[in-house]
């Protein structure tokens, strides 16, 4: 298939412009660069190995992963410096330990005193250390310990004091950008929780502990204010791809976009003053739960459609105002979806067709699974 055109492709089918992908990793790998601080690519999006080394720009060096699968496949395929960035599952201990002892740098997420003595009762073989990161919430209300909690001070110091344990970091997601809208409100959002990982990080210098800070999220990595030339790391993900989200949000333009969902008209229903398509939210998600004005997804070319709602294989379009004329939209005719959320749409598909300029030139195969 590769040098045909997309349009031969079956559908449901995801379709990357790797010139785009290209373009995103390495305007953020210029962007930290230029600010000294070191960028850990989060590889949650796309789960492959070829985008993986776009991101870390071939070095395999210095990534963050979300499930346990992800951070086994990367290293079997030769990765390392990996930071499993989701507090330690207590079912998956011995699987943590053993890349910790395999790896020249395994890295583990906490953020419970449970999970410390859940390490410290398992110590690595040869006297290797488990480098631990403390997750820290500075208002993103998802994990992580309280940065304004007493206990988030007294945790930190007890792993920075636990035999077989070193404190390498700590650890915020500042994925309350994602309700804001225009570059100000990213930027004050940003600015805040840079503020109170920097507090925190004196906290910390006071009582004679020294590690990194590395705060993530597409929109606050996108437009950096200067402050974060105070952090060690930053690690955002989902910017390689981006989305419909994170262009209203304002981290991007649509046309950074580099993710399609081509889907194909099945049937039509003038009775409802419907299309019909193959791709239903096994094909996209239901992520954004339609609240876009274009439904679940913008249909690239035809702003007067509206992908309003979806059920296991199907999808059902109409238009925003008027009738539609059937004759624009015959049966087997391509539409191509811009998802909403790009990492819940890729989640969906076993494969990836790559193209360039419209031309297939690949396939990419994310791994699976927790």
């Amino acid at each position: 298939m590769e040098g045909e055109p997309i349009s031969v492709l079956c559908t449901p089918a995801l379709v990357l412009d790797v010139d785009k992908v290209k373009i995103n990793a390495q305007k953020m790998i210029d962007r930290y660069q230029k600010l000294g601080v070191q960028l850990r690519p989060h590889m949650k999006t796309h789960k492959t190995l070829e985008c993986a080394d776009i991101m870390t720009g071939g070095s395999r060096r210095c990534i963050v992963v979300s499930t346990l699968a992800e951070a086994c496949f990367y290293a079997d395929h030769g990765f390392d410096d990996i930071l499993y960035a989701y507090s330690v599952p207590f079912d998956k201990v011995e699987r943590c330990a053993a890349l910790s002892e395999r790896l020249d740098l395994f890295q583990v997420l906490l953020d419970h005193p449970d999970a410390l003595e859940l390490l410290r009762k398992r110590p690595l073989r040869d006297g290797g250390q488990w480098h631990v990161w403390m997750k820290l919430d500075c208002g993103n209300g998802r994990a992580g310990v309280l940065h304004s909690e007493p206990g988030a001070l007294r945790l930190a110091q007890d792993i920075a004091e636990t035999e077989g344990v070193e404190l390498t970091g700590v650890y915020v997601h500042c994925g309350n950008t994602y309700s804001c809208r225009g570059v100000e409100q990213i930027h004050a959002v940003a600015q805040e929780t840079i503020d109170l990982t920097l507090q925190f990080m004196e906290k910390l210098k006071a009582v004679g502990i020294s590690c990194k800070s590395s705060i993530g999220s597409t929109p606050s990595c996108s437009h950096p204010v200067k402050d974060m030339a105070q952090l060690s790391e930053v690690h955002p993900g989902n910017y390689v791809f981006y989305d419909v989200q994170q262009s209203t949000i304002g981290s991007c333009s649509l046309e950074d976009v580099a993710v399609r969902v081509l889907t194909r008209v099945i049937s039509h229903c003038p009775h409802r003053n419907q299309l019909l398509i193959d791709c239903g939210w096994t094909g996209i998600s239901l992520d954004g739960a339609g609240k876009l004005p274009t439904g679940y997804a913008v249909i690239e070319g035809h702003p007067n459609l509206k992908l309003v709602s979806m059920t296991q294989e199907h999808g059902r379009v109409e238009p925003s105002s008027g009738q539609l004329d059937y004759s624009r939209y015959p049966l087997g005719s391509l539409l191509t979806l811009i998802p909403y959320h790009s990492c819940a749409a890729a989640a969906m598909h076993p494969v990836y067709h790559v193209h360039s300029g419209g031309r297939l030139v690949g396939k990419w195969t994310p791994t699976r699974g927790w």
